[in-house]
């Protein structure tokens, strides 16, 4: 399954440009680590299960 990026840049005034066209991506099966966001620490998160 392949995915469509475009990435665009808006400025304060509502202007907008593409900074890079339209490509056909793949997306990874996993992240590399270094891609992984660090785990929740609020305390919600942090709290026991029940």
């Amino acid at each position: 399954m392949a995915m469509t990026l475009k990435v665009y840049e808006v400025t304060r005034e509502g202007l907008t440009r593409i900074v890079r066209q339209e490509t056909e991506v793949v997306p990874l099966a996993q992240p590399e680590a270094s891609h992984r966001l660090p785990a929740c620490e609020c305390p919600q998160c942090k709290a026991p299960a029940r």
